[in-house]
């Protein structure tokens, strides 16, 4: 190639030609280093007949190419996931890429680098801090910040016990290799239906073509050991496979499950790592020596060389929705990359979207169920609890009922879950004097009260202040209130009830890290919790086999907002935390405290009867052309100038086009009217399924020219209507 079509990782541009020089070859997919004015950029060469260039030109007035990458081709199958997301998700090509370029320092060459790890020596001046990190560390290793973490400790906890000799400086090869999974390591003692599970799972993998399957399987049935089956046929195939994981938290628990049957940990990938580690783990996957990959959505985009399965756990998640730069939804794209690679896709979960249900019932996607808990296990009874009815004590939260249930479990030694999926001590916080409601000054949002951490907080932006001894409007002291509660407040209401309980507070504040989740584990799995009071954070992946009560605190939280998908989300919320009952041998209750007992999601959840819910929600979407039936996308128009934001968004809903089967809504300000700093409009695009509605807002939106200092965002198929 003497000229090489380049997608440049700057999304304001388009791809960009270059001449290759004489002692430079490359073809599509090399990554390479070209000029762009004075700056220096990263790029992908692409095929020519696929993206249009921005600068098409004469070979005589082409700028030469800088480098190529120490680093194998992008794949096909990559490049043209990147071209479907991006024409998909209405996102610049570049802004893709970028997910797959996510270690830039991969592709530079060989490196050292110096961790610590326990020599087994005992330090003669051992405190208990010492003695706590060296007892949490273990067989760990790391830099010296990782093994605080991890212990819990000062940093200079750690130093100390390396100036002892407890611990050791290690000299490693940042690009070491990692360890085989070993298929047959530790074979599980399946079920007859998990056994036919896993036969067919496994069989797709060796037929090795894409098969999109939904592995349904009520909560404690065993789905992971069933495609735990399918990765170890992938293993001895010598093919990689992805684990898609919604949440951070979950992977260090999955890492354990992962080295208990293949007899070592997989490749993580998450925000969590560092440079190094994810330039070790970017550099295995492209050259195919990781085997097994276990992360975050943005896993999802990685150069894997051989691809043989994906697995998309927990498939229901909203968090598989990504809601900052490409709106993608990785359960979706997951299904897509599978189809590029020609491999089969597992979707895993207890409680299905109702796309993909559908997707099933048009025959689009294979179904395997596992209809029942392993072993002997059961599920759990359900009752509900009419606050109306049965009310909590003035100034109290837990109806007697459910109180009355916790003290007979801790009088047993069992493990209880209280849920309520609110952070921090208060949703708002006013003045009794004044009536001073705290607001985020850069949201249209209440700021959220912390005790733990003595702040008050917005959960939108991040903003954050001492929580003030005076009112800021009247000075008042001691006057300020907490009105409603978070899962703080609970654990608070849980101390003064039973105060010889040992309480646990989880959210994502509490546990930010993978360390963070281990150590929440083995505190678990050691008994020295007895109550754990959180979030959706603890409704999925956790396996506590003393933990026999669950009760959800507000089971009517989710319903509120209007969001097309409230009933269907807290469905699944509730069934996943209800899951995490009785997975032992011991059985299982959990109380649901609601004022709607007879609500038909109340109903559902109390029966156990999930398909007459799902039908019934599958109607009402049918109905009302809502999607799997129908398509949204929303448009969001965002500017720190309020007036060039609304002007905008009334210049948008003004060009919007009148097609049949076509609707579009608003403009309206949104009802979070102002995020981080910027004030925000929406309107959203109603469409009949077979609608090209990518094409209708591309042909829409491209016709129009809006200032620069406004910001216009298009989600298709959104999650959030906020």
């Amino acid at each position: 190639m003497s000229r090489a079509r380049v997608l440049v990782m700057n999304s304001a541009l388009g791809p960009l030609d270059y001449r290759v020089p004489a002692d430079m070859e490359v073809e599509p997919g090399s990554i390479v280093v070209a000029p762009l004015g004075p700056r220096q950029l990263l790029g992908v060469v692409w095929e020519a007949d696929r993206l249009k260039s921005d600068s098409e030109v004469g070979d005589n007035r082409l700028r030469n190419l800088l480098a190529k990458a120490d680093a194998a081709p992008i794949g096909a199958p990559l490049r043209r996931l990147v071209e479907w997301t991006s024409d998909y998700y209405l996102a610049p090509p570049a802004a893709v890429m970028r997910m797959t370029l996510a270690s830039t320092s991969a592709l530079e060459g060989t490196k050292l680098v110096i961790e610590y790890r326990a020599s087994g020596e005992v330090p003669d001046r051992l405190t208990p801090q010492r003695a706590q990190a060296l007892e949490r560390i273990g067989d760990r290793q790391g830099l010296i910040r990782e093994l605080a973490t991890i212990a819990d400790v000062s940093e200079g906890v750690i130093r100390g016990l390396v100036k002892a000799g407890a611990i050791r400086a290690i000299e490693m090869d940042v690009d070491s290799p990692y360890p085989r999974p070993d298929p047959d390591h530790a074979p599980p003692e399946l079920s007859p239906d998990q056994h036919a599970a896993a036969e067919r799972l496994a069989a797709d993998v060796a037929a090795a073509r894409f098969e999109p399957t939904l592995l349904d399987g009520v909560t404690g049935s065993g789905k992971t050991e069933v495609y735990f089956e399918a990765v170890a046929r992938a293993v001895r195939d010598g093919r990689q496979t992805l684990v898609l994981l919604p949440e951070i938290a979950l992977t260090e628990p999955f890492l354990r499950r992962f080295a208990d049957r293949f007899g070592c940990e997989p490749v993580a990938w998450h925000s969590g790592l560092r440079s190094t580690q994810r330039r070790r783990a970017w550099r295995a996957i492209q050259s195919g020596q990781a085997l097994v990959t276990v992360g975050a959505r943005s896993a999802l985009f990685l150069p894997y060389r051989d691809l043989g399965l994906i697995v998309v756990d927990e498939a229901h998640e909203v968090s598989f929705k990504q809601e900052d730069g490409v709106h993608y939804h990785a359960r979706d794209v997951a299904v897509m990359r599978a189809k590029f690679e020609d491999c089969p896709v597992v979707l895993a979960s207890a409680t299905p979207a109702i796309e993909t249900r559908q997707q099933v019932a048009q025959g689009r996607y294979a179904e395997v169920r596992l209809p029942a808990r392993y072993g002997a296990a059961e599920m759990p009874a359900i009752a509900a609890i009419d606050l109306i009815a049965e009310p909590p004590e003035r100034g109290r939260w837990l109806a007697p009922r459910l109180v009355a249930e916790m003290r007979d479990n801790l009088d047993r030694g069992d493990q209880s879950l209280l849920f309520l999926n609110r952070r921090g001590y208060a949703p708002l916080t006013l003045c009794r004097a004044c009536g001073h409601r705290f607001q985020c000054p850069n949201c249209t949002a209440w700021m959220v009260e912390h005790r733990l951490t003595r702040r008050i907080a917005c959960h939108h932006c991040g903003h954050a202040e001492p929580t003030p001894r005076l009112c800021p409007e009247c000075q008042n002291e001691d006057s300020l209130v907490a009105c409603g509660p978070g899962v703080e407040r609970i654990a608070d209401e849980v101390a003064a009830l039973f105060p010889q309980a040992r309480v646990a507070v989880v959210t994502s504040d509490t546990i930010w890290s993978p360390a963070k989740a281990a150590e929440f584990v083995g505190r678990m799995e050691a008994g020295e919790i007895d109550v754990v009071v959180g979030t959706q954070l603890v409704t999925k992946g956790y396996h506590f086999p003393n933990l026999t009560l669950v009760g959800v605190v507000d089971a009517d939280l989710g319903l509120e907002g209007g969001d097309l998908r409230a009933a269907e989300r807290t469905f699944q919320q509730i069934r996943q935390v209800s899951g995490r009952a009785g997975r032992g041998d011991k059985p299982g209750r959990v109380f649901i405290q609601t004022h709607s007992p007879g609500a038909s999601v109340m109903q559902a959840l109390v029966t156990g009867d999930a398909d007459a819910f799902y039908a019934a929600e599958t109607q009402a979407r049918r109905d009302a052309g809502a999607p799997p039936f129908g398509r949204y996308a929303a448009i969001i128009v965002s500017s720190e100038d309020q007036a060039a934001a609304s002007e905008t968004a009334r210049l948008i809903g003004r060009a919007a086009p009148r097609e049949e089967g076509l609707a579009v809504y608003g403009p309206a300000p949104a009802p979070l009217a102002m995020l981080r700093g910027r004030h925000r409009f929406r309107l959203l695009v109603h469409a009949r399924r077979t609608l090209d509605v990518q094409d209708a807002i591309r042909d829409w939106l491209g016709e129009l020219v809006w200032p620069a200092k406004v910001r216009v965002a298009v989600d298709v198929d959104p999650y959030s209507f906020l």
